[in-house]
């Protein structure tokens, strides 16, 4: 059967949904790069909650979607921006996430890196208490038995004076932590409240000063994930950083080549895409695993146009897509989002994912994924 498809010029066009998946089946975790997928959370749709109310989370859901990641041998990067957190989930929410994904972890034996941000402060705060707000995270992350990943802090974007404050602030977190952490430098097309973080808008003097807080805590950072989307930057930043500090490609939009890398290195990956993308996506790094970047690419490349189109302007809201597939996927049985974020894309957004994810062989029962999306199209009054 056929599917009419809403277009962004407003007229419908016919698609012939694929009848067969991919194969992609569970397999044991890589040798050649370290893989992280930034997780979604399942919203519980039978809580009486409004846009403004705590998270209610579908917990058994969100556990079985990160036993899913974990099986085809990807790590789990926990309570990061793909989990919503500052758009639906708060911090109360994200520590009982942390809490339980990280238990979960070790039941399951998976690799998890979960984010300590300062998010629990709602109003302006002074730099001492964007230090404790940061310190009472990164405890409860190590408590957990988790790796740190030193988010961006709106609130330390909104007080720092300028490069001495980050540097202060992220020297004395370092110094505290335990383990090793992964520092995350988040732009602004993912949070528009960060601008000018590290202390300047010039990215240049920006970048001087995040690979200095790296320098002097070589042994205190495990990498860094950048997500600038700028391939070049990363590139370029990557060959500035300390003998055996990773540099995770947080970048959407050129993922593939980053990862390939080149003669003077390559990245590893924490990356909210391999959310959807995360069987395909440890698919094609076991093929990197044997030295065959050409057949790394070929699989890998015909992705990033679906990448591009979940992560386009307003990029924050790719969180959208990314639930939205999993529904259509099977991961959960509903289209429901904390914070009611299911309304932050339109139908033919919502459309042309659910086209380039098929095409691709994302959807392991594409009847189902077929029966769904003609459901939301009847409800959005699209005829079929």
């Amino acid at each position: 059967m056929t599917l009419h498809l809403p277009g962004a010029d407003g007229g419908l066009r016919t698609y012939e949904p694929r009848t067969e998946p991919l194969a992609l089946t569970p397999a044991a975790p890589f040798t050649s790069r370290t893989v992280f997928a930034a997780a979604h959370v399942v919203a519980d749709p039978r809580a009486d909650v409004s846009p403004d109310s705590p998270a209610a989370v579908d917990w058994d859901a969100t556990l079985a979607f990160r036993r899913h990641l974990w099986s085809h041998g990807l790590g789990v990067a926990e309570a990061m921006d793909t989990a919503q957190r500052g758009m639906g989930l708060d911090w109360a929410g994200a520590a009982e996430l942390i809490r339980r994904s990280a238990a979960e972890a070790r039941a399951a034996g998976g690799r998890i890196a979960c984010g300590a941000g300062t998010d629990q402060l709602t109003t302006a705060a002074s730099p001492a208490e964007v230090r404790a707000a940061y310190e009472e995270q990164l405890a409860l992350v190590e408590e957990a038995g988790a790796q740190a990943v030193l988010m961006a802090s709106r609130a330390l974007a909104a007080t720092a004076r300028g490069p001495e404050d980050y540097l202060e602030t992220y020297g004395h977190l370092l110094r505290q932590a335990s383990q090793p952490v992964i520092l995350h430098w988040l732009g602004p097309m993912f949070d528009p409240a960060l601008e000018g973080y590290w202390g300047s808008a010039d990215l240049d003097a920006a970048t001087d000063t995040f690979l200095e807080v790296v320098a002097a805590h070589p042994g205190k950072v495990d990498g860094v994930k950048i997500s600038l989307l700028d391939a070049r930057r990363e590139s370029d930043l990557r060959r500035r950083l300390p003998e055996g500090v990773r540099c995770y490609t947080g970048d959407d939009f050129h993922y593939p080549g980053l990862i390939a890398g080149d003669e003077q290195g390559f990245s590893h990956a924490l990356l909210g895409v391999f959310d959807p993308l995360g069987p395909l996506a440890a698919r094609a790094v076991r093929v990197l695993d044997t030295g065959d970047v050409r057949g790394f690419r070929a699989l890998l490349d015909p992705t990033v146009e679906l990448s591009r189109h979940l992560f386009q302007a307003p990029t924050r809201f790719y969180k959208t897509g990314v639930v939205f597939l999993a529904w259509l996927a099977g991961h959960q049985s509903h289209f429901t989002m904390v914070g009611g974020l299911q309304s932050a894309r339109s139908l033919p957004h919502l459309a042309r994912a659910y086209e380039l994810a098929d095409g691709l062989g994302l959807f392991p029962d594409p009847k189902l994924a077929e029966e769904r999306m003609r459901t939301l199209l009847n409800l959005y009054g699209v005829e079929q």
